[in-house]
């Protein structure tokens, strides 16, 4: 019997960004993306999208190996760094936190 490894646990922060601020904003999103990425072993996936409809509105897909993954993501300096550029930008977020029920 084969043993399946412990679902994903995905993070999609959804962030109000004013037009004024949004190449600012995306430098930082990007710079966090690479960042989790490249120095995040547990971190599968961050891609940092743009809907159609919504010029005002970012998302992120965050996919990480399990919570302490994500957990161990809230401590990095990257993250430290974004969040102090969306304090400085006034950046409103909401963040919907997933746990994939089971891998496919």
């Amino acid at each position: 019997m084969t043993k399946r490894s412990a679902p994903p646990f995905v993070v999609i922060p959804e962030f109000h960004v004013r037009p004024q601020i949004r190449t600012a904003f995306l430098n930082a999103a990007l710079d966090d993306a690479r960042h989790s990425l490249a120095d995040e072993a547990g971190c599968r996936r961050f891609d940092v999208v743009c809907p159609e409809d919504a010029e005002d509105t970012v998302l992120f897909y965050e996919v990480y190996d399990n919570r302490a993954a994500f957990d161990a993501h809230l401590q990095t300096p990257h993250l430290k760094r974004f969040q102090a550029t969306m304090k400085a930008l006034e950046v409103e977020e909401t963040v919907v936190r997933f746990a994939a029920l089971e891998n496919v």
